[in-house]
């Protein structure tokens, strides 16, 4: 399986990628000019701060996969070093941060101690220098990358082993190239330390099953997976410039911090963890090194204000309990430190400068919840917060305020979202009409598609973009086939997305715009989890998602009990169809149980990831059925298998043919890709 965008694809920077794609307007210029005028272009501290300590860069850019596609490819992105080059197809703000995310090679943190690896991933890999040798702070996204990063440094500082690993939290990028610096059967002989935060297991798998296909869908969009690299498409990550399409991987860890706070000495490298779960991750964790002055920020503090709704979908994050524990972070270690650094971006050096960015991204991020419900208690809803909210000028002027990853538009929706729902207490709202049902109402009392295409160009022709979409996304939803229309929109979006700041938004207004014009291409496969994913997945988690793939036309009138026995690690559930739902519950079996199914866990693996079916276990003698074989064979029968032909917009899937159903139904799709939170 593999992680990441899939092939890179390139274009001229010279020109637009689409046929059918424009150039910015004046509108877009104008409003590109006026910001390279009022935005605080003159600190340049980030960018001495991506410099410093730098010892080398490889002789390539490229890295290829074990499966011959290329991994990464850091030279897709050069264009961007132009010196001089403003380009008025990106937010100047964004190609200020793009440039910054264009660091590649081993650089030195902490001299003779501390060193990272940046530019092979999304993520960075951070090296420290124990008595014997390395320990791997979050080992990237793939295998591929991981392993070319612990070649390099080699190269440059010598040979040293891999002694230990940290995962600071539970999101891909941090976790999916471990294979590429340790050996799973030294981390199960004790010899190889992996430590993570409590919890971590769990959530690096289950936050993205339940709703996996639908996610991967929409990644797409968020991180423009079909967009080439282009002034006119995908241009950065915001946390980096995009993530690895190698081996994702997990091993398991073998060390747990539970504690608060947990002190550690490993091969003389003496360490403080801070657990900071429901921060940008379920299960997170800082690290502070007394000995060297030197704060380990994970993905808490970066180089961007971070989503706290994630556009691919995710729970929605706690904005106040973020900036809690920056707040603890600053006063228990913030004030003692001389170097900060983080899982992405560049560090940060001497105490005033990093207590100046806590400072600065704790109060965002409290200004951001306080802020909103502050607004929300006088009546502002869900459906206009992103239009009312905004950042102090105190804030807007310092670069660490600003919202690469997530927005100010997207993230205070969020809060809301999070307090109060959905809802914005408008009757009209609570159940609306689906858009298919209530477009072609708007249409006909608009005068038709005739009079909305004269008023959607006219708005679009003065600028006014969010107005010229709200119509003409109506006739789209009306008349799906209407190619004048979605063209049409697809301009409207384009422009929304050269203006915008956050990576993420771009990409989901550019990605709409040419799925718009030239339809989702078919056969597109972008990032996927790999097999150690679904094997590390709970027997609880994978029948949970049994029951969302329960296809209910088919279970009208059926009742059954199923206890499910794997003996190899003493697990028991009980699993009911009852009323169309199919429930379980652990430690729990039932005497009147139509069938009972015996089998080891190391033997669903397999059928998990697809290596062999459940009747060939069962043939095999590799798992046993009890009872009545009918409730087996129904539920097989009752299971739908997820694809990603569905349209994001109307009109834009052109064969809307079914996909076969495996042959086998008990097969867990991949989960969704964690990587960049």
């Amino acid at each position: 399986m593999a992680a990441g965008g899939g092939g890179v694809v390139t274009s001229d920077p010279s020109k637009h990628f689409d046929p059918k794609g424009k150039l910015p307007s004046k509108y877009t210029i104008e409003l590109q000019e006026g910001l390279r005028k009022s935005l605080p272009f003159d600190d340049k501290r980030d960018f001495e701060e991506a410099k410093r300590g730098f010892i080398a860069a490889p002789t390539y850019k490229q890295i290829m996969a074990e499966a011959g596609n290329v991994a990464w490819d850091m030279g897709s992105y050069e264009w961007l070093l132009e010196e001089g080059q403003n380009f008025d197809s990106i937010h100047p703000s964004l190609q200020r941060q793009a440039i910054l995310n264009m660091a590649y090679g081993l650089y030195e943190v902490v001299p003779g101690k501390i060193y990272q690896v940046r530019g092979y991933d999304l993520a960075n890999i951070s090296f420290i220098k124990g008595k014997t040798g390395w320990i791997v702070f979050d080992p990237l996204t793939a295998k591929e990358t991981a392993a070319a990063a612990l070649k390099f440094i080699n190269e440059q500082l010598g040979e040293r082993p891999v002694v230990a690993v940290v995962y600071s939290h539970s999101h891909g990028d941090h976790f999916g190239g471990v294979r590429g610096v340790v050996d799973e059967a030294d981390v199960k002989s004790g010899k190889v330390k992996i430590i993570a935060p409590e919890g971590f297991m769990h959530h690096a798998v289950a936050e993205n099953v339940m709703a996996g296909n639908v996610m991967t869908r929409r990644m797409f969009f968020q991180y423009g997976v079909l967009l080439p690299r282009s002034p006119y498409g995908h241009v950065d990550q915001s946390i980096g410039k995009n993530t690895a399409a190698g081996n994702l991987g997990l091993i398991e860890p073998n060390v747990i911090i539970k504690q608060d706070f947990e002190d550690m000495t490993i091969d003389g490298i003496k360490m403080v963890f801070q657990n900071t779960p429901g921060t940008e991750a379920p299960a997170e964790m800082n690290t502070w090194f007394p000995d060297m002055k030197a704060f380990w920020a994970a993905e808490n503090i970066t180089g961007t204000i971070h989503n706290i709704y994630t556009l691919r979908g995710a729970l929605v994050r706690d904005a106040l309990e973020w900036s809690k524990q920056i707040n603890i972070a600053l006063y228990r270690f913030g004030q003692d430190a001389e170097v900060m650094f983080a899982s992405h971006s560049w560090p940060r050096w001497g105490n005033d400068r990093i207590q100046e960015i806590m400072r600065t991204q704790r109060d965002t991020y409290a200004h951001l919840n306080n802020q909103v419900l502050h607004l929300a208690n006088q009546g502002v809803t869900i459906n206009q917060i992103h239009n009312v909210y905004a950042l102090p000028d105190s804030l807007r002027n310092q670069w660490a305020a600003h919202s690469y990853h997530g927005s100010e538009e997207h993230n205070s929706r969020a809060v809301v979202n999070r307090y109060l729902g959905y809802w914005d207490a408008n009757p009209a709202t609570l159940v609306p009409l689906s858009p298919e049902d209530s477009a072609p109402l708007y249409v006909e009392m608009m005068g038709g598609a005739k009079k909305i295409i004269k008023k959607g160009r006219a708005l679009y022709e003065e600028g006014k973009y969010l107005h010229a979409s709200e119509i003409l996304n109506k006739l789209v939803y009306a008349e799906p086939k209407n190619q004048t229309a979605k063209d049409l929109l697809a301009d409207t979006f384009e422009q929304i997305g050269y203006q915008k700041e956050s990576p993420s938004v771009r990409n989901s207004f550019l990605a709409a715009a040419y799925e718009l014009r030239h339809g989702m291409p078919s056969g597109a496969s972008p990032k996927a989890s790999g097999p150690d994913v679904i094997r590390g997945m709970s027997t609880g988690l994978w029948l949970d998602f049994l029951g969302v793939r329960l296809d209910t036309s088919k279970t009208d009138g059926k009742h059954f009990i199923i206890n499910f026995v794997t003996p190899d690690n003493g697990e028991k559930y009980l699993v009911e169809l009852s009323n169309s739902a199919l429930t379980n519950i652990s430690g729990v079996q039932s005497s009147k149980a139509d069938l009972t199914i015996t089998m080891n866990r190391s033997e669903l693996n397999d059928v998990m990831m697809g290596k062999i079916t459940f009747d060939e276990k069962i043939k095999a003698g590799k798992a046993t059925l009890k009872g009545n074989r009918k409730p087996y064979d129904e539920l097989k029968n009752m299971l739908s298998t997820f694809t990603m032909a569905f349209e994001l917009l109307p009109g834009t899937l052109p064969d809307k043919k079914a996909t076969p159903t495996s042959g086998n139904t008990f097969q867990q799709a991949s989960p969704a890709d964690t990587s960049g939170g």
